[in-house]
């Protein structure tokens, strides 16, 4: 009698702005049932590299999301954070085979009143939907290869 498993997934989240990134989980959950999510949170975008590339490692996830919000915080450019979190992102896929989805977004013009609050934490909700059903296609898609 063959067993098989039921798919385990990651959820890496940037603790930066968390009221508005935690809706990108809330958005995966609707999609995938939280007993297969593990989640894990970091300081901010710029951790999120290290920690994907960590969990990817262990062997235990068919596919990895990864969530933060970088917005221009006037010390640095935030084109620069956002370009090494999602080059990262793209080098820990490549380099372990695991799946690993960005949910990391960059506006051109945030400003922090609750109107743009509102409108991102709605938009996160449905970018962590997105992300969920992209992980499910491409465990499909990758089944169909060792078939």
């Amino acid at each position: 009698m063959t067993h098989t498993r039921t798919p385990r997934y990651a959820f890496v989240k940037a603790n930066w702005h968390a009221d508005i990134v935690a809706r990108a989980l809330d958005g995966f959950l609707e999609i995938i049932p939280g007993e297969a999510v593990d989640v894990f949170d970091v300081p901010g975008a710029f951790e999120l590299p290290l920690t994907v590339r960590d969990v990817a490692a262990s062997g235990r996830y068919a596919a990895i999301a990864a969530a933060a919000f970088v917005v221009d915080g006037g010390i640095y450019r935030h084109e620069f954070v956002a370009r090494a979190v999602v080059d990262g992102l793209m080098r820990v896929g490549l380099d372990t085979g695991v799946p690993v989805l960005s949910v990391s977004l960059t506006p051109h013009q945030y400003q922090d009143t609750e109107h743009h609050r509102r409108i991102f934490r709605e938009h996160f909700v449905d970018k962590g939907r997105e992300a969920a059903r992209a992980a499910l296609m491409i465990g499909k898609t990758r089944a169909l290869l060792v078939a």
